[in-house]
């Protein structure tokens, strides 16, 4: 199975953002994103269980830079060409426009989305 980013549905979108996604592989949740520097994912995280992501990620950065805060307050910062493993407990602020490709248990990524959607829909108002 395969597919080309362009191919894959538009989930979100902004100046500067987008998130394709398409489910179905395997068990899993195929994601394109593009997200500018400055991007702070923690406000949308508000909510959920530790007011983090409790979704696990598998992924690659093609270009860019994001740190990684997880529930324990360690931080990482994932730089253009590296490949990373994200467990749950986790939010993520972009240094550098990114671009990236991830993998999702799909059930947990939905949550996960639908719960961000909310929360810019309501930060819009």
């Amino acid at each position: 199975m395969k597919i080309k980013k362009e191919n894959m549905a538009v989930k979100m979108e902004a100046p500067g953002t987008v998130l394709r996604n398409q489910e179905g592989f395997g068990e899993l949740t195929v994601a394109y994103g593009e997200l500018p520097a400055g991007t702070d994912l923690t406000p949308f995280l508000k909510g959920l269980s530790h007011d983090s992501c409790h979704c696990k990620h598998w992924g690659y950065i093609f270009e860019g830079a994001m740190r990684v805060i997880y529930d324990d307050g360690k931080e990482e910062l994932l730089e253009e060409g590296d490949a990373y493993y994200l467990p749950p407990g986790h939010t993520v602020k972009v240094e550098k426009n990114v671009k990236i490709f991830e993998f999702s248990p799909t059930k947990e990524y939905s949550e996960v989305l639908t719960h961000v959607g909310r929360k810019m829909a309501e930060m819009s108002h």
